[in-house]
């Protein structure tokens, strides 16, 4: 009998190095076809999962990089837009749709569509340090469009012509971010702009490209917020700015010194002619304010914040007409108390007669109809009084400013539950008759741009709906609409997207 343990007489180390037989590795195995992958039981949800495209838009642009963060358009020249994204860069283009008759596209009844060609790019502007965060024209002609990077840079270009080319003006970097920059309408002071930064503090420079030395002055600088300042407002005739920020506080500025001519000063002596803040309860709203609006007239600024709180303030009136060329331009403010910092220029004129200070810096109305953070504001155009509220929660509020801002119509998904990013009030210049003003466009995080006719009363969401464009990826983070514009009496919207493409809608 052999030996169990015998090992045939192979030592036991080279044993254990035998993988196979000599003679099995003759043998062909033969194998069937591979099946497939069990994935799980049939009767737990086996239909397959539709996803359906659709493209809505006339139009597109294509050569961003990267998340599209802001869009500005020119004031007198609709099809001109710029844009400003994550890749460090900013686009000027043309949103003219092609020639001929071009008309939406569903990728549902369409599964095949001719791959469409790019709007081009009118000019490239350059010399970014980071993502272009906030961009504008400059008002009153749009000469200059201005950019502002993460990184605290602010360039000002002049706008390319058809007998010049696009060229950097001249460029400042004092903060290490800006949030938003906003153009101001005095036709005292052209090409005039605002912007808010990450450390509180509000900078109004004003831009002349004929003055080789200083190309960019700066008007005014003021540092009462504690905390970023989120956003910012000039009133119409562009003598005040209202600015709030992340700690809760609003100020309205004095920027050219029409207020402190006219007579309205701060009482406690301060930079502001409105200053409130944090420390007053029926104003406090924990967790910051991100958003602020003020009303065609002039005399209200309402400010949206966390868990859907709206403060309305009321503003002082000033005499002087709305076209004033009071002082020189890059004139600066008449100094006031407070330490802020001024340019030098011709003090305004005295007014004709005294501006009332009125309701200045009363809380006329503090409003909670949401749920989340109000991220965004706009008021009608009259006849109409209406301030509309879009919120992180996915909802938009409207309020009725001749009613106490009773809430006249609440759209609780206008957004299918993503963050309410934008809300404006179709709007025509000034004086301009505007059939459109009760139309409300939005867009959110669900990619989706949508329009709304808030006439009538409280009636379902639903019946409000006045249209809705499609063709952004959607679906929350990476796909949304993060601005839009809709100059030229809204009958044209464009984008900006996080998808990185900006769409071109028809909104007859």
């Amino acid at each position: 009998m052999a030996d169990p343990n015998a090992n045939n007489g192979v030592p036991q180390e080279e044993d254990d190095d035998i993988m196979l037989d000599p003679e099995d590795a003759e043998e062909v195995v033969q194998q069937d076809d591979d099946a497939a992958m069990d994935s799980g039981d049939e009767d737990e949800g086996g239909a397959v999962e539709e996803i359906q495209l659709q493209n809505d838009s006339v139009a597109h642009f294509d050569h961003h990089k990267d998340s599209i963060f802001c869009i500005a358009q020119h004031p007198t020249r609709p099809e001109m837009v710029a844009t400003g994204a994550g890749d460090d860069v900013a686009y000027l283009w043309d949103c003219t749709p092609p020639d001929g008759p071009v008309l939406p596209r569903s990728y549902e009844s369409d599964p095949q569509p001719v791959e469409r060609k790019s709007l081009e790019v009118v000019a490239k502007l350059e010399e970014q340090d980071e993502s272009v965060n906030a961009i504008c024209f400059t008002l009153p002609k749009g000469e200059y469009v201005v950019t502002g990077s993460l990184a605290g840079k602010l360039n000002a270009y002049a706008t390319p012509t058809s007998n010049s080319p696009v060229k950097l003006v001249g460029s400042a970097k004092e903060v290490e971010e800006i949030n938003w920059i906003a153009p101001c309408p005095n036709a005292g002071y052209p090409n005039t702009i605002a912007f808010g930064a990450n450390d509180g503090s509000v900078w109004i420079y004003t831009i002349n490209a004929t003055d080789p030395l200083a190309p960019l002055t700066i008007v005014q600088t003021f540092f009462l917020h504690q905390a970023s300042c989120t956003a910012g407002a000039w009133t119409p005739d562009g003598k005040l700015l209202a600015t709030v920020a992340e700690d809760s506080s609003l100020y309205v500025w004095d920027a050219f010194g029409d207020a402190a001519a006219a007579g309205v000063t701060d009482p406690n002596g301060g930079q502001a002619v409105v200053g409130l803040t944090g420390e007053d309860e029926r104003f406090r709203v924990d967790g910051g304010l991100y958003s602020v609006a003020i009303s065609p007239g002039g005399g209200i600024v309402a400010v949206g914040g966390a868990e859907g709180n709206v403060r309305v303030v009321g503003l002082p009136r000033l005499s002087l007409p709305a076209n004033s060329t009071t002082g020189a331009k890059g004139g600066g403010a008449k100094s006031k108390a407070g330490g802020a910092k001024q340019a030098g220029g011709p003090k305004p004129p005295s007014p004709a007669t005294p501006a009332s200070a009125g309701q200045a810096g009363q809380i006329l109305a503090a409003l909670q109809a949401q749920g989340d953070g109000v991220e965004t504001l706009d008021f009608s155009q009259p006849p109409l009084t209406l301030l509309a509220a879009g919120s992180v929660d996915g909802s938009i509020a409207i309020f009725d400013a001749a009613h106490n801002f009773a809430v006249r119509r609440r759209i609780p998904e206008a957004h299918e539950e993503e963050a309410v990013i934008k809300v404006e009030f179709v709007k025509m210049p000034l004086g301009t008759p505007n059939p459109s003003n009760h139309l409300l466009t939005s867009c959110g995080n669900d990619g989706v741009v949508r329009r709304w006719d808030v006439r009538g009363g409280t009636a379902a969401a639903g019946k409000c709906l006045a249209g809705e464009w499609r063709g952004h990826r959607g679906g929350g983070e990476g796909g949304g609409v993060l601005d839009f514009v809709q100059g030229g009496g809204g009958k044209q919207i464009v984008t900006a997207g996080d998808d990185s493409v900006s769409l071109v809608f028809a909104a007859p």
